[in-house]
């Protein structure tokens, strides 16, 4: 199983990296790096986990990560399936504070991409024109080489430190606790509820799993997720919940029970704890848009 930073990131003939990405699947190793990374999704749906925090992708899904944030877009149980044509599609540039060298982004022109660079750090999704914009200019990047390329990036920048549409993905004071070593760890959890969150799951199995005890498992994940095991698992189920409303093909009663909820009024509950509306106000909002 791969780990933490073992991506091929760095670029030997250019100062920061460009990658188109067509692959049957999305990356599905839970990871982090020293680079700020802006990711569009021009093909594909999943569950995208950054940070503390828990979302549905699907196409148009961009936003921009600063360093060390641990991520994973994990495409939906349908990609992995044998003699699937379901394609995954994705652009992401990465590059260092220092591409330019040391001091560049301390020069007085560029404080106001200095302190977008800072906002990074919490990560960033993008919505409404600036979100469109950013996935024209990230297409138009992959066939940039050179100084042409350098310009179109620092205008990207440019453009998104004066942009106010976009919400912040972590939650406030989030910090990455996560040790290198203790990836592996942390992609085994991830992969056995993505796979069984529709089932029963047990702390004990997990706990069993991990080689630790079900208190030290529970103080260690909230530890690293700033949340607890129950309130993960809820929200992975609550993610597949609103993918589900917003097809409009089930009733909310059989969306409850397909995302693992065993109980109607339990579903509710949690998913307007989460998501901050009921499941039918959310699915007529998604509607209307």
């Amino acid at each position: 199983m791969r780990v933490a930073l073992e991506k091929n990131i760095e670029n030997r003939i250019s100062s920061f990296t460009v990658l188109e990405l067509i692959e049957s699947h999305f990356d599905p190793n839970w990871h982090f790096h020293p680079h700020y990374q802006l990711f569009t999704v021009i093909e594909g749906s999943g569950t995208r986990f950054i940070g503390d925090s828990i979302q549905h992708f699907e196409e148009g899904d961009t936003v921009f990560l600063g360093p060390n944030i641990p991520h994973l877009w994990r495409s939906d149980k349908p990609y992995f399936e044998h003699n699937s044509e379901l394609k995954a599609h994705g652009i992401v540039v990465y590059f260092t504070e220092d591409f330019l060298g040391n001091d560049f982004f301390q020069k007085p022109e560029m404080v106001l991409i200095q302190h977008f660079l800072k906002n990074g750090l919490r990560g960033l999704e993008f919505y409404g024109e600036t979100k469109q914009y950013l996935i024209n200019e990230l297409k138009g990047l992959t066939s940039s080489s050179g100084f042409e390329a350098i310009l179109k990036l620092l205008t990207i920048l440019n453009t998104l430190s004066k942009s106010s549409e976009f919400e912040y993905i972590t939650s406030l004071g989030y910090t990455n606790t996560h040790k290198i070593s203790e990836t592996e760890r942390m992609q085994k959890v991830h992969e056995y509820v993505i796979k069984h969150f529709k089932e029963e799951i047990r702390l004990g199995e997990i706990a069993e799993m991990v080689n630790m005890t079900e208190s030290a498992f529970c103080r260690y994940f909230k530890n690293r997720t700033n949340k607890t095991f129950s309130d993960f698992v809820s929200e992975i189920r609550i993610g597949h919940a609103c993918k589900l409303l917003t097809q409009d093909k089930q009733s909310i009663a059989q969306i409850c029970f397909e995302s693992g909820f065993n109980t109607l009024s339990n579903f509710n509950k949690q998913f307007k704890e989460v998501v901050g509306k009921t499941p039918s106000e959310y699915q007529k909002l998604q509607m209307k848009s």
